[in-house]
Parts: C-alpha cells; structure tokens; sequence
C-alpha cells in the first residue's frame, strides 16, 4: 500500500520517542501489504478498528497511541489522518476525519 505521509509519522515520533520503533514497524509492514478489504487488514491486524466506511484506527504502542488512516482499496492508498495519544484520540469525531 502507498502511504500518505509520513512525514506525519517522523514529526509525531520527534515528540513521542517511544512511539518511534512501533510506527516503523506499522509503516514497514503496511506498505509491503495490498490490501483489498478490511477483513485482510483486520487478519494482520487483529486489534484494528473498522470506523465509517472507509476508516480504519490502529492502537500503536500497545494502544498509547491511536493511528486513525483513510484506507482507499481501489487506488491502494493509506491517508494518514490522526496520530496521537489515546487521550486525544478520545477526543475526536473520527468518522470526520
């Protein structure tokens, strides 16, 4: 899967140290991944959240962290849209994302 951005992901590492090795680890795996539906993701990733039609939440660090990403399966694509503490996490609408 093409990931959009990660950028997104070395700026929260810089302030969240400990979340840095976990989101490579995501990064690395998901995007040697082809992804067809959520069911394939949710295989990989048994504790990933479906949310909307076409969201999806990963708990990063055992779930220190919220990861929420677009998921577009005919194009092959994650957008990354969240990334922050379980506290912020809570605080957010994301089916608005």
């Amino acid at each position: 899967m093409r990931i959009i951005a990660k950028r997104t992901l070395r700026e929260f590492w810089k302030l969240h140290s400990d979340a840095e090795q976990p989101l490579r680890s995501w990064y690395d795996i998901s995007r040697k991944e082809i992804w067809n539906n959520f069911n394939e993701i949710k295989s990989l990733f048994r504790n990933a959240s479906i949310v909307g039609n076409d969201k999806v939440v990963f708990n990063i660090k055992g779930n220190d962290y919220r990861l929420v990403v677009k998921v577009d399966f005919n194009w092959k694509v994650l957008f990354i849209k969240f990334i922050g503490t379980h506290h912020d996490y809570d605080k957010l609408n994301v089916k608005n994302l």
